[in-house]
């Protein structure tokens, strides 16, 4: 029997989480969407419903290929990630901002959080879905939107790699204070999802803790088609 989404999110052991996101910036959960997910989102790429925005890459040199915004209401299943992952971040973010002595300290709920995107004037969504062609590929970047950002998101692999698409590897780029920068190149295989930093996290250092700055991106996709989801809790400006 298939397990739910709302099992699979109660399955994520937030010891390992914790431990993970602390000592590398990301986690990686293997089969957390079933084969059927995958191919639902694909199969509704091309519906022009349910989005609010489609966005040429190559046209504002992000990288080739493309990406779609959905608009609200959110489908139900992108609406259950926000809800229900986001309360088992709040404590890996809180205690980062401790460790950077940061003022800042994220809402407990994600309808709290949401509320302050709306006082900032940050009122669409940011949920998105990306396809890469032959050639496809995405610059490093981050995804903040706004004033206020979550430093924690996600993203969902919809597509084998090896068997509907070659290259299109996902990577890390991590700037390390005063030493060179360290690249991390995953191969998520279908149904897979990272959890990984906004822009930065905390690592240890002599004095305690510095910033170590974060962006991410996709290696050029060599054959084939690759399409991912991607989660972020805060939204966007208006």
């Amino acid at each position: 029997m298939t397990k739910s989404i709302d099992e699979k999110i109660d399955q994520i052991d937030r010891g390992h989480l914790t431990n993970e996101l602390n000592s590398k910036g990301y986690i990686l959960i293997s089969n957390f969407f079933s084969e059927l997910q995958c191919q639902q989102f694909i199969d509704q790429y091309d519906n022009p419903k349910g989005y609010r925005k489609t966005v040429n890459m190559e046209r504002y040199r992000f990288g080739l290929g493309e990406y779609k915004y959905f608009d609200y209401p959110l489908p139900d299943i992108i609406q259950t990630l926000r809800e229900r992952i986001y309360p088992k971040l709040v404590p890996v973010a809180n205690s980062w901002m401790m460790m950077l002595k940061l003022e800042k300290k994220f809402p407990a709920l994600f309808k709290d959080l949401q509320a302050e995107c709306r006082l900032s004037n940050q009122l669409k969504p940011t949920p998105l879905i990306l396809k890469y062609g032959q050639g496809g590929f995405n610059t490093l970047h981050q995804d903040l939107y706004g004033d206020i950002y979550f430093p924690l998101q996600a993203a969902i692999f919809l597509n084998e790699p090896d068997v509907d698409y070659k290259g299109g590897e996902f990577v890390l780029m991590q700037q390390v204070p005063r030493a060179q920068s360290k690249a991390i190149v995953l191969k998520p295989k279908k149904g897979d999802m990272i959890i990984f930093t906004t822009n930065f996290r905390p690592i240890r250092s002599a004095r305690g803790y510095s910033r170590a700055n974060m962006k991410h991106g996709v290696s050029e996709v060599t054959s084939g088609s690759r399409h991912a989801l991607g989660l972020i809790f805060h939204d966007a400006m208006s």
